[in-house]
């Protein structure tokens, strides 16, 4: 398998100390700025993309006698791809853009206050020795944030100053893609990692969508021309009643039994994604499935013992969220056989826009690892992504795959697999008072 080279951008050890100022008397309106909470946003300066790869962070406050970072803030991770690094390699150095602010973050357009600007700090980051697989620290200490104040440049310390380790690092991922939905049996590519992903995609997987038991059709044998036309209103009134019933029915049966199966090119199973809980309306009616009542995929994996002997290696749920935005909510857990009794170690929880999209992520930079008093079972690292569509929109999801976690392509088969199921997800919590495609539901009949 040839990995694309991706660079992993860390910003750690983030802390503020803002310079000794008078603190204001008692009845002085305004907020003392050593009180006050800050932060910084980052980014890459010119980065065609300067907006995907922009980030904000909560700044810690140090005294100005603090003689290091105690109780800094959690790291900040910025990951570039193949295309971004091929271009942040033709230029000498990249730099990376702090931008530090007093004050809650908030939108200045909406009447909020947005923070005021302390000033910037410009760190250069080399991405080709990244690439090209050396560990190039950037930044480690404090540095001077803005311009001093005229008046208190002869006090000494006249600015603020920030605290920031900047680490860029080699994150080479496999990377692969649906050739079209999941649930429309594609064929899984792998993206070359030379010239930035632009060579021919090799086909790596099949892919093959169930989705359950048939669903049987009624006819009505009542003919109308053999009753008068009173008693064939009230018969048509009753039958749409009974067809509407069917028809919620119908739709609530839709979202159970789907499975999608991983096929290697000689066509051996080697990753399922298996629906177990099916995907209910949540019983106060609101026609949403809940997270008190999500539904699950298992993820399995072949035994090696027989064609249909499985095991389970995570669990997959889902539901709606309820909010002023409207997500995907999701959480993901590693199931592990202790002795007779199965144990499940957290690995993901967080939520994708129903509208716009977004990233299925395996991170330890975005999840706190050890949890539940388990080990973290994936040692270095990104470990998977996916992306996700919105809702009504064709999704072929990209995976990408740590180089570090696909041994085999047995174990990409599982990601590939967890990447399907993520994507159906979207289309399993969708408001009952919505239809399914067609694709999902071509085992049953009208």
């Amino acid at each position: 398998m040839d990995p694309c080279a991706f660079v992993r951008l860390t910003v750690d050890q983030l802390l503020l100390k803002l310079p000794s100022v008078p603190r204001p008397s008692s009845g002085a309106a305004g907020v003392h700025p050593s009180t006050s909470p800050c932060f910084c946003t980052l980014h890459l300066q010119d980065h065609p993309s300067a907006g995907s790869h922009s980030r904000t962070a909560q700044l810690p406050l140090a005294s100005s006698e603090s003689p290091g970072p105690v109780a800094a803030g959690e790291p900040v991770v910025i990951s570039l791809d193949a295309a971004a690094v091929q271009r942040l390699s033709a230029r000498p150095a990249a730099e990376l853009v702090v931008s530090v602010h007093a004050g809650q973050k908030g939108n200045a357009g909406c009447g909020m206050s947005a923070g005021r600007a302390l000033g910037r700090v410009r760190v250069p980051v080399d991405v080709a020795r990244a690439a090209a697989g050396e560990t190039v620290v950037a930044r480690d200490g404090w540095v001077d944030v803005g311009k001093p104040a005229a008046a208190a440049a002869s006090h000494g310390h006249a600015r603020a100053q920030i605290h920031m380790v900047v680490r860029a690092e080699p994150d080479p991922r496999y990377v692969f893609q649906f050739g079209g939905e999941p649930e429309c049996g594609p064929v899984v590519y792998q993206v070359p990692g030379g010239a930035a992903g632009g060579g021919q995609r090799q086909p790596v997987f099949t892919c093959r969508f169930s989705a359950g038991r048939r669903a049987t059709r009624t006819r009505s044998l009542t003919s109308e021309s053999s009753m008068t036309r009173s008693t064939s209103r009230k018969l048509r009134s009753w039958l749409s009643t009974l067809h509407g019933d069917r028809d919620a029915q119908a739709r609530r049966e839709q979202r159970k039994g789907w499975t999608v199966t991983i096929h290697d090119l000689s066509g051996s199973p080697v990753a399922m994604a298996s629906m177990v809980t099916p995907f209910v309306p949540s019983p106060a009616g609101s026609g949403r499935v809940s997270r008190a009542n999500p539904g699950a995929w298992l993820i399995l994996q072949p035994t090696g013992a027989g064609p249909a002997s499985w095991k389970p290696w995570a669990r997959l749920e889902a539901w709606r969220e309820r909010g002023p935005v409207d997500a995907l909510g999701y959480r993901l857990e590693l199931v592990f056989d202790s002795g007779p009794t199965e144990c499940a170690v957290p690995i993901t929880e967080s939520s994708i826009s129903t509208k716009r999209g977004g990233q299925f992520v395996i991170d330890p930079a975005t999840f706190p690892v050890g949890a539940a008093g388990a080990a973290w079972p994936f040692a270095g690292g990104f470990v998977m992504g996916s992306t996700v569509e919105g809702e009504g929109r064709a999704s072929r999801p990209t995976v990408q795959v740590g180089v570090q976690h696909a041994t085999c392509m047995g174990d990409v088969a599982l990601f590939v697999a967890l990447a399907a199921a993520v994507d159906l997800c979207m289309d399993a919590c969708k408001l009952f008072s919505q239809r399914l495609r067609k694709e999902l539901c071509h085992d049953q009949e009208d």
